[in-house]
């Protein structure tokens, strides 16, 4: 069915009259006629009937403007919500890694919308470990991840933009607790709190122990860093986390590794394979200059 006729046929109906719908249109009457015409051959029944001067509606007529006005409103409100999209208006879907939902990815969204006040912005927030993440990103549950570095054979963009220092943790009874500083290695004889395979930081350390050709005693595995440190405050082992405030509320000992070197870098992840929306472009490009506090991301 035309779209164009449809328009048309809406038209006539609120005017009823054949002249003043056609000026309205910008079309000549025998068109908007024409139109009608085909309407009513493509539907098998009259739409108008003639009254004096005026045309009005038949009750076939009645009941097809119902139909006609439901679907042009909803062709508009399609057409105008693609409109604002194209304009950088939108949904931005994020999903990260609960450490950074504390602080870091509600105040990029918060100076996001308050430097672009005059756009129609929202976000949704999904929070999970890293491999959830990109299993979201690649089933475009997300638009963006912020996580752990991913693998290099997904083909996802991974830019770096923050960066946490690892620390071991030990409950504040262990025989380490009264160090300031420790060397990897001597925190192999105790049992530790171990990342589970689905957090991107179980290979971050795994890498740590690699370097210096050994294997930690792993007694238990948990996939969030809170949870791991909850662990340790009970004395269920040690563990090397990210450090984050939360360690000194708990009843624990933060210990610095002397050696090897080490930190976690946090990437903002996207695939490329997928048509970025202009809002999450802006948002992307917002992120790498350093937010409003201006200057690049940190790393």
């Amino acid at each position: 069915m035309n779209l164009f006729y449809l328009r048309y046929f809406v038209t006539l109906a609120h005017m009823q009259h054949y002249t003043k719908a056609a000026e309205h249109l910008c079309i000549a009457q025998p068109s908007l006629s024409h139109a009608i015409g085909q309407l009513e051959k493509e539907l098998g029944v009259p739409l108008f009937e003639k009254s004096g001067r005026n045309t009005t509606l038949t009750r076939f007529g009645e009941e097809f403007l119902v139909c006609a006005e439901h679907t042009l409103s909803t062709l508009d409100a399609g057409v105008a919500s693609i409109q604002r999209s194209a304009h950088g208006e939108g949904l931005i879907r994020l999903g990260f890694l609960r450490i950074l939902g504390i602080e870091f990815i509600p105040r990029l969204a918060a100076d996001f919308l308050r430097e672009n006040t005059g756009l129609d912005l929202q976000f949704t927030f999904h929070t999970g470990a890293t491999q959830h993440l990109l299993e979201g990103l690649a089933a475009r549950k997300f638009d963006l991840a912020f996580c752990s570095q991913p693998p290099a054979n997904l083909g996802l963009t991974a830019i770096p933009i923050q960066k946490q220092d690892l620390v071991v943790i030990v409950p504040r009874e262990h025989p380490l607790a009264s160090r300031h500083a420790v060397d990897l290695e001597e925190t192999l004889p105790y049992p530790q709190i171990f990342f589970a395979e689905v957090s991107g930081m179980r290979a971050v350390v795994q890498q740590m122990f690699a370097a210096i050709g050994a294997e930690p005693q792993i007694a238990y595995e948990t996939e969030e860093d809170q949870v791991i440190a909850g662990l340790v405050a009970q004395g269920f082992g040690i563990a090397v986390v990210p450090y984050m405030d939360l360690l000194q509320k708990l009843d624990l000992k933060i210990l610095q590794i002397s050696s090897p070197l080490c930190e976690r870098a946090l990437f903002m992840v996207n695939d490329d394979r997928v048509f970025m929306p202009p809002a999450v472009r802006h948002f992307r490009q917002f992120v790498l200059n350093g937010g409003a506090l201006g200057g690049k991301a940190s790393f």
